[in-house]
Parts: structure tokens; C-alpha cells; sequence
């Protein structure tokens, strides 16, 4: 029943607000490891800035001190956190409107829940995933913003609202059977460990 369904409690998020922060050099890393341009196998061309995330991390230190090993954080944990909370929320209300009082969901009503909720937590985060994404290549080179809010302003100045919601197609597509699928498994092991 109600009951199997997964909750975002509080304490959750809070939980969850912490760990984004922790885990946001690992985000970084990937970031800058990602954006790479250097060509790789022509002869002659420069090789690529890092060799590796251990190299990454130790360049942004040196490069950066500790702290540049944060650049975006907040933007992360900005990003992630009340995602949690939209994630959970739409998927419990689709669910409980879907399912006849007393019964569990039904496999369909679970993807479908799962596939929107994930949707929508994807259409809230993708503004700060930009201005994460773009904090966070600030400073490989030289420092363009000086914070979270001069990011926003000077992207919106320089390219219009509309740049908040670059990407939001592809992670919506992606999010939807991404987590119509996590969340058919977690009621069905629910069910199965009941």
C-alpha cells in the first residue's frame, strides 16, 4: 500500500544536502575531465591538460588551493537537494492518484510515476546544473565569475533566460526511463523482501 512507497523526509534531505557538498570535487573532476578539447592522437598537438582524475585533482589544488576543488559546490547542493524533495513528491502523488485506495501500484502506474518524477526533478535542477556546470569550468583557465549570482546575472545578460534550460530535452529524455526503471525495482524488491 501507501506505506511501500519511499518518503523524503527531513532528515533526508538534509542527509542528502551534506553529501552533495562532500561528493562535489568528484563532480568537478568529471566536469573538467569531460570538457577536455585538446585533440588527443594528432601528432604534434598538445596533450590534453590532465592525464586522469588523480591529476585533475592535484592540478586544481595547485592551481586552485583546496577551495577550487569546491568551485560549484554550493551550485551542486543548490542543484540536488530540494531535486530530492520534487523527485519523491511527484512520484508519491502520481502514484496515490493512480492506485486505488488499498492497493499497491501497479507496474505501469510505477513507470510512469518513476519516468515523471524523475522528469521533473530534472526540469527544477537544470538551471543550477548550468550555472554548477559553468562555476565549476570557471577558473580552468582565468576566473570569469566571482560567485553563484554573478554567474546567473552575467549568463542571463550575455545570453537570456533561456540559457537556464540548455540541455533540459536530453535530461528529460534520459530521466525518464532512468527512473521509471529505479523505482519498478525498488517497489518490486519492496515486494519481494516485503
Amino acid at each position: 500500500g501507501a506505506s511501500s512507497q519511499p518518503k523524503a523526509p527531513p532528515g533526508a534531505l538534509m542527509f542528502h544536502h551534506q553529501q552533495a557538498y562532500c561528493l562535489a570535487p568528484f563532480d568537478l573532476i568529471k566536469v573538467r575531465l569531460q570538457n577536455q578539447t585538446e585533440p588527443r592522437a594528432q601528432p604534434g598537438s598538445p596533450p590534453p591538460r590532465y592525464q586522469g582524475p588523480v591529476h585533475c585533482a592535484a592540478s586544481i589544488f595547485r592551481e586552485e588551493g583546496p577551495r577550487g576543488l569546491f568551485r560549484g559546490a554550493w551550485a551542486l547542493t543548490l542543484r540536488d537537494t530540494p531535486t530530492v524533495g520534487i523527485y519523491f513528491i511527484t512520484y508519491e502523488g502520481l502514484c496515490r492518484q493512480y492506485t486505488p485506495e488499498g492497493q499497491n501500484p501497479s507496474s505501469a502506474t510505477v513507470l510512469v510515476a518513476g519516468g515523471f518524477a524523475g522528469i521533473a526533478s530534472w526540469v527544477a535542477a537544470t538551471p543550477l546544473d548550468v550555472i554548477k556546470s559553468r562555476m565549476q569550468m570557471d577558473g580552468l583557465r582565468r576566473r570569469v565569475y566571482q560567485g553563484m549570482l554573478d554567474c546567473m546575472v552575467s549568463s542571463i545578460r550575455q545570453e537570456g533566460l533561456g540559457v537556464f534550460f540548455r540541455g533540459v530535452t536530453i535530461n528529460s529524455a534520459r530521466a525518464f526511463p532512468v527512473n521509471a526503471v529505479t523505482f519498478l525495482s525498488y517497489e518490486y524488491l519492496l515486494r519481494w523482501w516485503g
